[in-house]
């Protein structure tokens, strides 16, 4: 009996050696899908995301991180102290992608740009908060309003040869999707300077100020600026959930540049009525 329990131990210690370098080794394989770069102390590192960044952390503070001025997908980084322990950077971008870099110094050979898009994401779970939809899936639903048949009617104007309509308004969760009708009868170009959302009072007083609440566009599936003469162009503007108060509306804006054929579109507080929600409908009810 003595010899069996023996050679049982004997054979589990051999078990527990072949098997712990694997163990070993597929820690090392894990790690390694990280993507190494070499950072310098007088040179930038660009990294471009194909979405744009929401969070970043850096894992020591001998390392500097900003956003590129103007842009939402670029992140720069540089060394603030030279020869630098090895340290990590992790992102997250809109399109719900986590992405982990390790951090080395390397001031004759620095990375100096990099595209995020062939570093494998660490993690594609990630989940936001309800209140803040990811931009890939708003992406998504945008184009997808784009091609529905559903129709609002009655909220359009129509001046210089030039339309402007809302012909369609969905709501997924947290966020409007508002389609928008642009078109030119006339035989010149129209070059939008921009189209604006505001809240405004339904009324003026000559004694109180009118009070505007302007509402910035999540995302638009086209930035084209240009309807054609002509022509007709339909964009869809995701904006952030909202209701309209009693004694105010919501107006489009659209502004023309370097002219002068401006164009306004009122929506009163009876917008949850002209409103359809995406989950509801099914893709044959379009």
């Amino acid at each position: 009996m003595k010899i069996i329990n023996y050679l049982f131990l004997t054979s589990l210690l051999l078990v527990s050696v072949l098997v712990y370098p694997q163990l070993n080794s597929r820690e090392t394989v894990n790690e390694d899908q990280y993507e190494n770069l070499q950072i310098g102390y007088s040179k930038t590192t660009s990294i471009v995301f194909p979405y744009s960044i929401k969070s970043v952390d850096k894992g020591s503070a001998d390392v500097l991180v900003q956003k590129a001025k103007g842009v939402e997908n670029i992140l720069l980084l540089k060394a603030a102290k030279q020869y630098f322990f090895q340290t990590n950077l992790t992102v997250v971008t809109t399109d719900a992608r986590l992405y982990v870099f390790v951090l080395n110094y390397n001031e004759d050979c620095p990375d100096l740009n990099i595209k995020a898009e062939n570093a494998a994401a660490a993690s594609k779970d990630v989940l936001f908060s309800m209140e803040n939809e990811n931009q890939k899936k708003i992406e998504q639903l945008a184009s997808l309003v784009l091609s529905k048949k559903k129709k609002t009617s009655g909220l359009k104007k129509s001046k210089f040869q030039i339309r402007l309509e809302v012909n369609g308004i969905f709501i997924h969760q947290d966020v409007l999707y508002l389609r928008v009708v642009f078109e030119n009868k006339s035989k010149i170009n129209y070059d939008i300077d921009q189209l604006r959302f505001f809240i405004r009072d339904q009324r003026k007083s000559k004694r109180t100020a009118s009070q505007e609440i302007e509402i910035l566009p999540l995302y638009t599936t086209s930035s084209s600026a240009v309807i054609p003469y002509k022509s007709e162009v339909i964009k869809v503007y995701a904006l952030e959930k909202f209701t309209i108060p009693e004694n105010k509306y919501l107006t489009l804006q659209l502004i023309e540049k370097n002219g002068g054929r401006h164009l306004e579109v009122n929506i009163n507080n009876n917008l949850t009525d002209k409103v359809f929600p995406i989950a509801e409908y099914s893709s044959s009810a379009y």
